[in-house]
């Protein structure tokens, strides 16, 4: 990837409502990670608007940064990524799986995370501001304790000599459900584009069957759901039924930053 020009970067971190950091350090990260969660949401808007999803750097920072649009993991990792680096850190792609309903792991390259190297020799960190309601700091990859976050209790493990392929996957955990299974070998952006292909167009993807756009708060998530808002604060959710399309188009601009000229829809779909 080209190195991001000066004042790409300074879009970006205003973006994201972030200070540029005076060295590429893991409080840095950490701030710049939750800057990210708070500003960028998590969205599958451009499935259901039948927008093509690009997989590249001038792509995404289009998308993210100028068109101040949110996107799915591949989209806002593979910013990150480039921001990251642009700023000193260390980054390397990691594919990952998400546990699914029943333990059922998700198809290989169903998520993308991300592996940094600070300049404070602490970590390595396992970054990711594209999995929805997730850990809000980096986690230490080579940690095997519990790692308390706003989200919860976190814990990086090896998964079972049965279940490991011979890449030392390790499995995230969250209050002891697992979440994600990270192979540690490294990958690069072209590796997603199947993965990111199966998720925009198959029926038996999560992401083609409902637009979502969601973001966290200080105090919890907001999130819309075709015509449902859902604020969660302390873990109590509370919904409100939304009216006209004005109203929904109202809603992604005052909470999300997002202007559409028209609604996300199934029929979009391609």
């Amino acid at each position: 990837m080209d190195p991001l020009l000066p004042r790409t970067v300074d879009a970006y971190l205003e973006r994201i409502g972030a200070d540029r950091p005076v060295r590429p350090d893991a409080p840095a990260l950490r701030e710049l990670q939750l800057r990210h969660l708070l500003a960028v949401p998590f969205e599958n808007l451009s499935i259901h608007l039948g927008e093509e999803i690009v997989l590249d750097e001038a792509a995404l920072l289009d998308k993210i940064v100028a068109r101040r649009r949110g996107g799915f993991c591949y989209e806002l990792n593979g910013a990150f990524a480039a921001l990251l680096r642009a700023l000193g850190f260390r980054v390397t792609l990691l594919q990952a799986r998400v546990h699914g309903d029943g333990g059922r792991l998700g198809i290989p390259y169903d998520h993308l995370v991300l592996r940094v190297e600070t300049a404070d020799g602490t970590g390595p960190w396992l970054a990711d501001v594209g999995f929805g309601d997730h850990a809000r700091g980096p986690l230490a990859l080579d940690d095997r304790g519990d790692q308390k976050d706003p989200a919860g209790t976190f814990r990086i493990a090896p998964v079972t000599a049965e279940a490991d392929a011979g890449f030392g996957d390790l499995d995230v955990l969250c209050d002891d459900e697992p979440r994600l299974r990270v192979e540690p070998r490294p990958r690069t952006f072209a590796d997603f584009r199947a993965g990111a292909w199966y998720h925009r167009t198959s029926p038996d993807s999560h992401f083609t069957r409902a637009p979502v756009c969601s973001r966290c708060t200080d105090d919890g998530r907001i999130t819309l759901t075709g015509r449902t808002l859902r604020t969660t604060v302390g873990g109590r959710r509370h919904d409100t039924a939304l009216g006209d399309d004005a109203e929904v188009l109202a809603a992604y601009r005052e909470h999300f930053g997002v202007r559409l000229d028209r609604l996300p829809n199934n029929s979009d779909l391609r």
